[in-house]
């Protein structure tokens, strides 16, 4: 099986410029999770045979949104974390919107796992959303993805806007402190490890020169001046499972590219 999560960047310029399709054609995804689809469903004329659709997209048009598409119909399927996870880590709207209604999360249930994909906020250039990051959407969302382990195994992807460590961007020293590699972002990312989930692309990677996201400015895609702030997360108990675990980044259509796991 395998799984493959991107971050768009909008589903419906990915479609219009005619890459969905010879992607998928490409790849053979079995799941695909998408992020910041900036769409609602039907707003995209997307035809991919033999999937199952499932959108999660935010009350504000044109923002935010994940979706997930698969060949496997799931035996359930959940949107946005929680009220009762919410409430106790006082997820609530900030000045730039309500993260729980911004289309963020979506959940597959299937018979040996669940599936999972995150748009995680951004913690913005002034760092105002990192209290927001840091003391209640990390651990919301970290505490949900247990809450469904006890259940079965979790595997959940997505763009957690946060690169890890100083291997996961081209310039560490030049952005210590801001955001995105934050000391706090960084924390969250230490507690979800901590939390005994396994990040599948360092059990075939090591080093840096590996990304999933460049700026628009200066030629940096070209120049592969990028960070890693896309993931693919499992549970323990499927780590023997993991067979490899890929970047795309000969992939464009976004300033993404699609992360991917196989999964025995």
């Amino acid at each position: 099986m395998r799984i493959i999560s991107w971050n768009v960047n909008g589903i419906r310029a990915v479609v219009k410029k005619d890459m969905l399709l010879p992607f998928m054609d490409k790849y053979e995804p079995d799941i695909l999770c998408l992020q910041e689809t900036k769409a609602q469903k039907g707003q995209a004329e997307i035809d991919l045979a033999g999937y199952e659709e499932y959108w999660n997209s935010a009350d504000k048009k044109g923002y935010s949104g994940t979706a997930i598409f698969t060949k496997i119909r799931p035996i359930a399927v959940m949107s946005g974390i929680p009220e009762k996870i919410c409430q106790k880590y006082a997820l609530v709207a900030d000045r730039y919107g309500d993260s729980r209604t911004e289309g963020r999360v979506i959940a597959a249930e299937f018979d040996d796992f669940y599936v999972v994909t995150v748009y995680t906020p951004n913690a913005k250039d002034d760092l105002s959303r990192i209290p927001l990051r840091h003391a209640q959407w990390d651990p919301a969302f970290l505490a949900y993805c247990k809450d469904l382990e006890k259940k079965k195994p979790v595997i959940f992807c997505g763009d957690f806007n946060v690169a890890h460590t100083p291997d996961d961007l081209a310039r560490p020293k030049e952005n210590e402190g801001l955001k995105g590699f934050t000391a706090e972002e960084r924390q969250g990312f230490d507690n979800m490890l901590k939390a005994g989930f396994i990040d599948t692309f360092r059990l075939f990677h090591k080093g840096n020169g590996h990304y999933t996201w460049w700026s628009h400015f200066a030629a940096a895609r070209e120049r592969n001046i990028g960070w890693r702030i896309d993931y693919v997360m499992v549970s323990e108990k499927l780590k023997d499972r993991v067979k490899s675990a890929s970047i795309y980044d000969e992939v464009l259509g976004s300033d993404h590219c699609p992360v991917a796991v196989d999964i025995r």
